[in-house]
């Protein structure tokens, strides 16, 4: 049992403007992991107000980039010495396989890595050659912290969402208010406690786990410069629209329905067993799962037989378990959501290949999925159009190369995508031509130096790299006498 009676505001454990506690439960078998407090609007508020002052009269913003950095590789360094005990809080807390939590750690590294190193590179300051040599002046070109960030992450990747925004925004010189799901309030007070260990000054950095009120009161906040979001499209339409109203700038990652497109000559048994990682990773909730899978009708049902194959023979029970390749939905209400989405692929017209909207047996004590496979999908169908966050994939028949990418484009979203061809460079050719801000081929792994985000409805802006810096940033143009 994990027990905390404080919030993480502005660098420092403080009592809560509520005694309250919340039980943090396993989605596995319902048991009560751990209680803590939530942040309520007057926590936001004292956040916020430590925030403000940081910024505005703290040494943080005005520190050389060197030194920041120097701070953010010593948060990357503690992480990476607390890899499994994150791991092991994120299975417990989400249901998440231990398999994944723990093939993520390594990942994390690299994310900051990234960071750091695109840090070290950034034009912080640049000349400009003037376009008219005669010219009596001279402008000098500076990027500069935009303030208050308030950052908002979902409960799925947390630590992965967190660092995405926290460690670029820090780097820029601007202080946050990271606001967290409820569901992962154990695994992002370790965070705190990292940030608290990494030596940033008082007032940088809090941490608040929180419901949707609370963060909709952050994202209004006159005092916040900055939304940083990640979540459902639905909920970043609303930030946006808040956002707006009081011309604060705003970064949004959001969801997706990707498209993974066969073509004829892809190796099928890699293609199988790439979906088996890419479509289902960490449970199926995950923005960037490739749970559209287009095939070419001259090998449709090869490609239907081998992803019944393959997902009758994942192992879906207790994330904690080294066998276990599926475990529990996060939350109940999520279990019937997906539950509710087979129903209406049924209802639809769709063919049930495998799994159906019923609990796994043996498992009905948590929030379990059966791991459930669509055949002669069509693209308007709800199945194909919205997105699910579990383990659903739909397959869709398409009749030639131009037909695929129609498919693949006929939707609201555009985060991401996959191309599988035994010809690479056919592969970038077909992917050139897939709306969405990534695309992987053959079953690559999306890197962390170059841009992260979506087209679409799949948000606005992008994370990673030297660009995920910049949306930290403002541009400010110092012009003087040459």
């Amino acid at each position: 049992m994990i027990t905390y009676d404080q919030l993480f505001i502005g660098g420092t454990w403080a009592t809560p403007s509520s005694a309250a506690r919340l039980d943090i439960v396993s989605p596995h078998d319902q048991s009560v992991l751990g209680r803590a407090v939530q942040a309520l609007p007057a926590d936001v508020d004292r956040a916020v107000a430590a925030a403000r002052q940081a910024f505005d009269q703290g040494p943080w913003p005005h520190l050389a980039p060197a030194e920041r950095i120097a701070v953010l590789r010593r948060l990357a360094k503690l992480r990476e010495e607390h890899a499994d005990e994150i791991a092991a809080l994120i299975s417990a807390e989400n249901g998440s396989a231990l398999w994944f939590t723990k093939a993520g750690q390594p990942g994390l590294s690299r994310q900051a890595n990234a960071y750091l190193a695109a840090a070290e590179q950034f034009d912080w300051s640049r000349p400009l050659e003037p376009s008219d040599p005669s010219s009596p002046f001279r402008s000098i070109v500076r990027r500069e912290a935009i303030g208050v960030v308030a950052a908002i992450i979902p409960w799925n990747s947390p630590f992965s969402a967190a660092l995405a925004k926290v460690i670029p925004a820090l780097i820029a010189g601007n202080t946050v208010v990271l606001k967290v799901s409820p569901e992962n309030t154990l695994s992002m007070n370790l965070l705190a406690r990292l940030l608290a260990d990494a030596g940033l000054p008082d007032g940088v950095v809090s941490v608040l786990p929180a419901d949707r009120e609370t963060s909709e009161y952050l994202v209004k906040h006159p005092d916040v410069d900055k939304i940083s979001f990640t979540g459902s499209t639905r909920a970043g339409r609303r930030i946006a629209s808040l956002a707006g109203e009081q011309l604060k700038r705003v970064s949004l990652e959001l969801g997706g329905k990707s498209a993974a497109i066969i073509l004829p000559d892809a190796d099928l048994p890699a293609v199988i067993n790439g979906l088996k990682f890419g479509s289902l990773l960490n449970n199926g909730e995950s923005c960037i799962a490739q749970t559209r899978i287009l095939a070419p009708r001259s090998r449709y049902d090869e490609v239907v037989d081998g992803l019944k194959e393959m997902m009758e023979g994942l192992h879906v029970g207790d994330p904690s378990e080294d066998a276990t390749f599926i475990g529990p939905m996060v939350r109940r209400d999520q279990q019937e959501r997906v539950l509710d989405y087979v129903r209406t692929g049924i209802e639809e017209g769709a063919r049930l290949v495998t799994g159906g909207p019923h609990v796994p047996p043996g498992l009905e004590g948590g929030y379990y999925v059966t791991p459930t496979l669509f055949a002669d999908v069509d693209n308007g169908m709800r199945i194909a159009q919205e997105e699910i966050f579990g383990p659903v994939l739909v397959v869709i028949p398409y009749d030639d190369e131009d037909d695929a990418v129609r498919i693949a484009n006929d939707s609201e979203y555009g985060l991401s995508g996959g191309v599988w061809s035994a010809d690479p460079r056919h592969a970038l050719d077909v992917a050139g031509r897939m709306r969405t801000g990534t695309v992987t081929i053959n079953g690559a792994t999306v890197g962390f130096d170059g841009p992260f985000g979506g087209f679409k409805a799949s948000g606005l802006g992008r994370e990673y790299g030297s660009v995920g810096i910049g949306t930290y940033t403002e541009y400010k143009t110092v012009t003087l006498p040459a």
